[in-house]
């Protein structure tokens, strides 16, 4: 049986909230807000493909797939370092103590890996908020949580099933579904968010 193929932003997603990863991949609900807006004009720049040559080649809008994890997407940016691949991945806010990020980058990672049969070690952040790049080194443990939040989704969205809502005053604020997901109202406590 052929996996149910995934798209590498629910990993994102689930990572960050499985409700909210739910509700869009599943009820088809999204909501726009000033995050969500402002994620839009910073991702502007690389939404077009195009590949440039100084003083490495750079790619925008690359399609991505993977037959193995079942997953398919666009990486906002490959560059080639010395004929390694190397994805970043913008996000228009500050760095956030979660690993959401990190994971969606090794997704892209681990396609690249399989699209190139090269190994892809290293990624990037760019963070809009700082106008500064975080690289994150694709370890082990990181690819560990990326194919665990690969099960993870696929079980999720073949359950059919909506996790119930749950609180983090953090995440909840920024979140565009906070008023379809109503987690102030419904919501209960997750400690394991804590550990995030």
């Amino acid at each position: 049986m052929a996996l149910r193929i995934i798209p590498i932003s629910a990993l994102n997603h689930y990572a960050y909230c499985p409700r909210r990863c739910a509700l869009i991949h599943q009820e088809h609900s999204f909501e726009e807000n000033r995050f969500t807006l402002e994620g839009q004009d910073l991702h502007a720049i690389v939404d077009e493909p195009s590949m440039h040559a100084k003083p490495f080649r750079v790619e925008t809008s690359v399609r991505l797939w993977s037959r193995k994890f079942g997953l398919t997407g666009i990486a906002d940016v490959v560059e080639w370092h010395d004929d390694i691949p190397y994805p970043v991945e913008f996000k228009r806010g500050k760095r956030h103590p979660w690993i959401n990020d990190d994971i969606q980058l090794c997704a892209q990672a681990l396609c690249l890996e399989e699209m190139l049969d090269l190994a892809v070690p290293l990624g990037a952040i760019f963070h809009g908020a700082s106008q500064h790049r975080r690289e994150v080194e694709l370890t082990e443990d990181v690819r560990r949580a990326t194919e665990q939040t690969i099960v993870q989704v696929r079980d999720l969205i073949d359950s059919r099933d909506i996790p119930e809502p749950t609180s983090h005053l953090e995440r909840c604020q920024g979140c565009s579904l906070v008023d379809v997901c109503l987690p102030n109202l419904y919501g209960k406590p997750n400690p394991k968010w804590d550990l995030l």
